[in-house]
């Protein structure tokens, strides 16, 4: 079995989140789309609003998912809420708009993914699933807690579907304990550090950090062992399967050719693209 080791590691910036003051926005993936397939971006959005004016709004979205957890706290918006814990995926697909609007005071932590969809999957049908914090499968052994948002690890399996293959788990760990788990070898995996440190593979990985995984061309599984730091450590691991495809990325769309991106375009704006919450009940998934 292959074992995984540390092959990138740096920390994001804090820039000036897009609702202004009381917010602030790191951009944790770098290097370009090739490294960092199918991951297409991940936002930590660390929110301290604390005024009354409204915040955001509808906007549209086609040939991706976004995977979104909120890490701490709570953000109280107009139509999606979500609590610590909670876990959404909405497949944008062939295209639909949601609206993220937050009126009052707000305090919380949000990762927010986009996921590239594999071409045949493109343009899906918009679906929305949400996994609240309390029906996230959970393992707590020996000084370890993982919860398992999408995928399978550990013995655990969520109920999320995917069309991209996608491990996102979270982890707290006591001082000093290790584990190990096992996944695809062929899976892209990073790691992001929320508190405290890790070692991987002889590598220390610290608060705020990002830890970039090898990854093998290969079907077999790999290994990741990990052991805690001194002041314990909690931290996010996402995982997915490349899909050694090339895309383009113009606004909030993703599509295999410019033309594809202005049709989008067009439908936006004429109005013909649909709100997710018009979607088909059967569309519309709570676990």
């Amino acid at each position: 079995m292959r074992q995984r080791t540390v092959s990138s590691l740096y920390t994001p910036h804090n820039e000036q989140g897009f609702l202004g003051a009381g917010h602030v926005a790191r951009t944790v993936l770098t290097g370009g789309f090739k490294k960092t397939d199918p991951f297409i971006f991940l936002m930590d959005d660390i929110l301290d609003k604390k005024d009354n004016e409204p915040a955001g709004g509808p906007h549209p979205h086609a040939g991706f998912e976004t995977v979104s957890l909120l890490v701490d706290g709570e953000i109280k918006e107009q139509l999606e809420s979500m609590k610590k814990g909670d876990f959404q995926l909405m497949t944008a697909g062939s295209g639909t708009v949601h609206t993220e609007t937050i009126d009052g005071p707000t305090k919380g932590r949000l990762f927010q993914m986009w996921l590239n969809l594999p071409r045949k999957d493109r343009w899906v049908t918009p679906r929305i699933q949400l996994l609240p914090a309390e029906q996230v499968p959970v393992l707590n052994k020996e000084g370890v807690n993982m919860r398992l948002y999408s995928g399978t690890l550990a013995g655990l399996h969520s109920p999320v579907k995917n069309y991209t293959p996608l491990i996102a788990a979270e982890f707290t760990m006591k001082a000093g304990v290790d584990t190990n788990v096992q996944f695809p070898a062929s899976f892209n995996a990073f790691l992001y550090i929320i508190s405290g440190s890790v070692q991987i593979a002889g590598k220390d990985i610290h608060q705020d950090q990002v830890a970039w995984l090898d990854v093998f061309d290969t079907e077999e599984d790999s290994n990741l062992t990990m052991q805690a730091g001194e002041n314990g450590v909690r931290f996010v691991l996402y995982a997915a399967k490349p899909t050694h495809e090339n895309i383009v990325s113009y606004g909030p769309f993703i599509a295999d050719t410019q033309a594809e991106i202005a049709d989008l375009y067009k439908q936006y704006r004429s109005g013909t693209m649909k709100h997710i919450a018009t979607a088909p009940e059967a569309q519309k998934l709570t676990y």
